[in-house]
């Protein structure tokens, strides 16, 4: 019998082309409660990405794909939601104190306002105090389409919740509809990258450049950092991110640029030169308007692994628009979904930020694919992923439960050490998965954004 993990990794091998894979395998009992499959989604995104990893490592070292890849989906779970423990020091707060779902006069609408412009777009449309309050009672006065379209213009981020009939209706959630799960096109031809790996270290020597925030992309580059990729992250210089932080920035160096003026633009284009993979969560047209885009990247850099991705997906009218795992959930009927599951009264999110780690899962799957290619054709390849179009695999495979519920933690889950911090020591979970020979460890801490200058590990 077909299983709900079954299906999820049937469908995101299906979106890649052919190629010799290790078998996946699942252990661990229980489940996340959701009325979707959500534990089974979380074993297969990080299984697929370990399967392509399994291979490259025995393709550029000439041995024979390592047995089984086995992943813990009960680790899994928990790697969806957090992997950090502080030892004697505290996690920022998840959210700024505004941030949330309200009740506007004919339904629910969510606000995230974790960044300071966010924020300050939301209370120039509301025209109130910052205090939640005084939001709630400016939200109650608006239509939820009417509020999510003006701080959508004013530059901010909020999602009016739907039902899924009403997504499904959308134009763009008919766009979705057509879009691929993950998106590759040729991006031109070069010399292979400059991997010097071995049997444990699969991406030691790669160097990818990072310009993703929230969350996604950080899951995918904390990935590839995992396997001995030289990540470099790029932030703006005042740039934060509060609880994400000590999360995903595991295994990498932080620098920050301004890539608005013109000597930043230039460091950028030098670090992009020496990449191997590029990583960004830019809106569509982002980069294009800073000069840089998927031609002139590629300039800089052929044959370049140019990883994309968007909220929204890549063809419907939304795919320029601001977008996180939790507004997405709004916008596509999964909040929803939840509500009448329990025949509740507000938005009923799924248990973790699912689309988030499951993209960058799946950002990684396509990745390590793309560098076997290159190393087997010197093709670069361009690849697009979005939260939208992950929903969508989700809202379409088989049913979760409620009831379900994972084993607590304990301590033999925990990695052995304690992590040096930038804020302190912790304790980072064990990974959650594994194959023969193969094991995930990270040559840096978690530490602060720009604690590093913005130039390569190794020149």
């Amino acid at each position: 019998m077909t299983t709900a993990f079954d299906y999820f990794l049937r469908e995101i091998r299906s979106t890649l082309s052919d190629a010799q894979l290790p078998d996946v395998d699942t252990k661990g009992s229980g489940a996340l409660p959701s009325v979707y499959a959500v534990t089974d989604l979380t074993a297969a995104s990080i299984g697929s990405a370990m399967a392509e990893l399994a291979a490259l490592s025995a393709e550029t070292l000439g041995h024979e794909p390592s047995g089984t890849v086995e992943v813990d989906q009960r680790l899994a779970s928990f790697w969806f939601k957090g992997t950090i423990q502080p030892q004697g020091w505290k996690l920022p707060p998840v959210w700024d104190d505004i941030a949330g779902v309200y009740p506007g006069a004919d339904g629910w609408i969510r606000l995230h306002t974790n960044a300071p412009h966010h924020r300050a777009a939301v209370l120039h449309v509301l025209d109130c105090p910052g205090n939640k309050d005084a939001v709630g009672a400016a939200v109650a006065r608006y239509s939820i389409e009417t509020l999510e379209e003006e701080v959508v213009a004013a530059g901010g981020c909020a999602a009016a919740m739907r039902s899924e009939a009403d997504w499904r209706a959308h134009p763009n959630g008919v766009a979705i509809t057509h879009e691929p799960l993950i998106d590759q096109v040729e991006n031109g031809t070069s010399s292979t990258a400059r991997l010097e790996p071995d049997f444990s270290r699969p991406l030691k020597g790669l160097r990818v450049l990072d310009l993703t925030r929230v969350l996604a992309g950080p899951v995918c580059t904390r990935f590839l950092a995992g396997w001995g990729a030289d990540v470099l992250r790029l932030d703006p210089l005042d740039w934060e991110e509060g609880i994400v932080i000590p999360e995903v920035v595991l295994g990498k160096r932080c620098a920050r640029i301004d890539l608005k003026e013109r000597s930043g633009r230039a460091t950028f284009e030098q670090l992009l030169a020496d990449a191997d993979v590029l990583v960004h969560g830019y809106r569509a047209d982002a980069l294009d308007r800073l000069g840089v885009s998927a031609d002139a990247r590629q300039q800089i850099r052929p044959g370049l692994i140019d990883v994309c991705l968007d909220a929204y997906g890549w063809t419907g009218p939304w795919a320029p628009r601001r977008g996180f795992d939790s507004l997405v959930q709004m916008s596509c009927g999964i909040a929803h979904a939840g509500m009448r599951a329990v025949h509740g009264h507000e938005p009923l999110p799924l248990p973790a930020q699912a689309l988030d780690h499951a993209t960058g899962y799946l950002m990684a799957t396509a990745t390590v694919r793309a560098l076997r290619t290159r190393l087997a054709t010197a093709t670069g390849t361009r690849i697009r992923c979005s939260l939208a179009r992950t929903a969508y695999l989700l809202m379409n495979g088989p049913a979760g439960n409620l009831d379900d519920n994972v084993v607590p933690l304990n301590d033999a889950d925990w990695s052995d050490g304690m992590e040096a911090t930038s804020w302190g020591p912790a304790r980072r979970l064990r990974p959650p998965a594994a194959a023969e020979g193969l094991r995930m460890s990270w040559d840096l801490p978690a530490g602060e954004l720009g604690r590093h200058a913005p130039t390569w590990r190794y020149l």
